[in-house]
């Protein structure tokens, strides 16, 4: 075990350890024990956990999705110098680079944040512990570091009211958003919520206008709705070639895209996340290890 390994181990214990007597004082505060070196963490609930690799996608490698790769970054920048910035909701369809550009754009942001003697620090979030959101706050408010809490494949279904921690969170709450806390989200939803209980929220209320106001107004508390969309066969081949390209695959461009188009038809859809797969298969059969 490398001594890395070992402290955080010894970290992830501590925090455990201040969990378990909060409980049994009935104390809500909690410490922020954040690692060296390490910008990453799970929040389970009660306890950071540090995650010391990312799985991570080179932001060079994030094809047709400029426009919004810009905005995130710009925004991501801006919160990370103190300057005014936007919580995020980045929604759309499924394998487009979401969750990774999200990530990506800490990877970029995060290293130079160091460079100018900051932290940027990425706590992942999964949504069943959204309730527990307001818990984070408290613990990480106080802290030097800036914070992106990041919550991937975000919504909500029929009769859950968890949304309401993250509402009071993101905007509209007696405590609020920390300053040096943002919230950054990716849906297949923009508003969260499937469009029948939308509907269905409509047909049944006294008022409907006022019935369903709670709930789709959660998406309006994101100042940044960035939207992606099903691409293009131009640009699905331009991310072949390009995660060929960082691996060292050098088949031809013509059998290239004839295979990756073969690739897309068997899958029904062209995506990024296609892309990846394509390249991943077809490394292996050349011999080559693909991260």
């Amino acid at each position: 075990m490398t001594t890395d390994d070992a402290l955080m181990r010894i970290a992830a214990s501590l925090a455990e350890i201040a969990a378990s007597l909060r409980r049994q004082d009935g104390k809500p505060e909690a410490v922020c024990l954040l690692l060296a070196g390490v910008d990453a963490y799970h929040w389970e609930g009660d306890a950071l956990l540090p995650v010391r690799k990312v799985s991570r996608v080179p932001i060079g490698l994030l094809r047709g999705i400029d426009s919004v790769r810009d905005i995130l970054v710009d925004n991501t920048l801006q919160f990370a110098n103190g300057l005014g910035a936007n919580n995020a909701l980045l929604w759309g369809a499924r394998g487009m680079g979401k969750s990774s550009l999200v990530k990506a754009v800490h990877a970029q942001v995060a290293e130079m944040a160091v460079a100018a003697g900051s932290r940027l620090i990425l706590i992942e979030i999964a949504r069943e512990d959204i309730e527990s959101l307001p818990k984070l706050m408290r613990m990480i408010a106080g802290d030097a570091a800036r914070f992106i809490v990041f919550c991937d494949d975000l919504s909500f279904d029929r009769d859950e009211t968890s949304y309401k921690a993250l509402k009071s969170i993101l905007d509209g709450g007696l405590e609020g958003r920390p300053d040096n806390v943002l919230f950054y989200a990716t849906s297949n939803r923009r508003h969260l919520m499937p469009r029948e209980m939308i509907d269905n929220e409509r047909a049944t209320a006294i008022n409907p206008g006022e019935a369903i106001e709670e709930k789709v107004s959660l998406s309006d508390r994101f100042g940044l709705w960035l939207g992606f969309h099903n691409c293009d066969q131009p640009t699905y081949l331009a991310m072949v070639r390009g995660y060929a390209e960082a691996y060292g695959i050098d088949i031809g461009e013509a059998a290239l895209n004839a295979r990756a188009l073969e690739w897309a038809a068997t899958r029904g859809a062209r995506s990024g996340r296609v892309a990846i797969q394509f390249v991943r298969g077809l490394a292996g059969e050349l011999g080559k290890v693909v991260s």
